[in-house]
Order: C-alpha cells, then structure tokens, then sequence
C-alpha cells in the first residue's frame, strides 16, 4: 500500500540499510528500505486503527521487509484471539525471515494458552523454517512462566529440522527452560537426548546468564558434548 511505503520512507536510514542486509543475509538489500525498530513501531501505534489498515494487511505478500515488521507489529496488538490466530496463520505463510517472526509478540496469547498451543503445535510440526521458529519463540515467551507444562519441553525436542534459525530458536528456548524450569530440563540435558548442536548452544547461552547460580553453571559445563 502505497501511503504506508511511503511513510516508511520517510524513516529511511541508509546506513541501518546496510545493516539490516548484513544481518538478514537471505534478504536482497532491495526489499529492505531501512527503518529502524522503534520507527517501525511508532508508526504501527499511529495507523493501527485507521481506516486503512485491513486494506494493508490483506495486501500480502509486501514489497519491503519493514511492511512485514510493521505488519507483525500491528498483529501484536489485536484483542480478539481468533481474528487474530487465522491473520497469523496466513502471514505467516509469507514470512521469510527471524526477524518478522521474532517481532510477533502478542501479548494475547498468555489469555488464550490452551487455544494458542493448538496452533502451536501445527506450526512446529509444519516444514515451513520460520512457521517452526515462531512457534518455539512463542513457547519461549509464554509458556515457560504460568502456562507452563513439562510436555513443551518434548514438542520442542522432537522438532525436526537442519534450518540454522530453526535450531537457533530451540537452543535459545532450552536455554531460558534451564533459566526458569530447571529441574524438568536438566534432565533432557543429562540424558544428551538433543542433536549435539543444540545441546551444547543451549548450555553456552544458560551460562551466560546472572539468573542461573555458579554452582549449576559448573554443573551444565561438565554436561557439555565434546
């Protein structure tokens, strides 16, 4: 849509282009305009409302990697749970990259968890790299806390992918289980039941972390896969 590229334009930044392109290597630097995060997100709380905007987000799939990302934006404020569970079910579908993918935080979700898991676990169980990733990153951020259950923990082990973002996001997810669910992840630690990959990366990020004691970093390094 016309109005809103162009209002993107107008927070061009050519340097954070250059930027964006080295960081999302899989994107031709011609679909990425360069817009800064906070820019893009003023600018979803300014036209999330107006007149236009379904017109904009039924206009799929966008020309620029900022359209996404506000698209994403937008989609994050929603309050109807179902309206918005089927408009993320057809982004997605267009999402080529983390970073529209991590963006989606829906805040909804912690209202909805048994409805939200069901698309959950479509999406983990798809063959779409970044369909899979969204669905790790939105078990990362809301259900590890009060929605918790230990049965996560094995939906995400039995993921199957070689995706570099894939694996990522589930070292990433494990990583925070160990921070705020150790007891249940250890053990998939201790058994070394994880690719050796995602083992390992999920150890180096807990340990990285001030809210896992000295005593337990020790312990996860020697658990560590050579």
């Amino acid at each position: 849509m016309k109005v809103i590229t162009n209002m993107l334009f107008k927070k061009q930044d050519l340097k954070y282009r250059e930027f964006t392109a080295k960081s999302i290597p899989n994107i031709s630097i011609d679909k990425i305009i360069g817009v800064r995060i906070p820019g893009i997100r003023v600018l979803a709380k300014e036209i999330k409302d107006c007149e236009y905007i379904d017109e904009f987000l039924n206009e799929l799939p966008h020309g620029y990697q900022e359209e996404n990302l506000l698209h994403g934006i937008i989609l994050s404020y929603y309050k109807d749970i179902d309206l918005l569970l089927k408009k993320l079910d057809i982004f997605l579908k267009y999402t080529d990259n983390w970073a529209v993918t991590d963006i989606i935080s829906p805040k909804i979700f912690k209202k909805y968890p048994d409805k939200v898991y069901k698309y959950i676990v479509k999406w983990v169980n798809s063959k779409d790299e970044y369909k899979i990733r969204f669905g790790v990153v939105s078990l990362l951020q809301f259900y590890l806390d009060d929605n918790y259950n230990k049965n996560i923990l094995w939906l995400v082990k039995n993921i199957k992918s070689e995706s570099y973002y894939v694996k990522m996001a589930i070292a990433w997810f494990y990583s925070f289980a160990l921070i705020k669910q150790y007891d249940d992840t250890i053990i998939l630690f201790q058994d070394k039941c994880l690719d050796k990959w995602i083992h390992n990366k999920s150890i180096q990020k807990a340990i990285e972390s001030y809210r896992i004691s000295d005593d337990k970093k020790e312990y996860l390094k020697s658990l560590k896969i050579k």
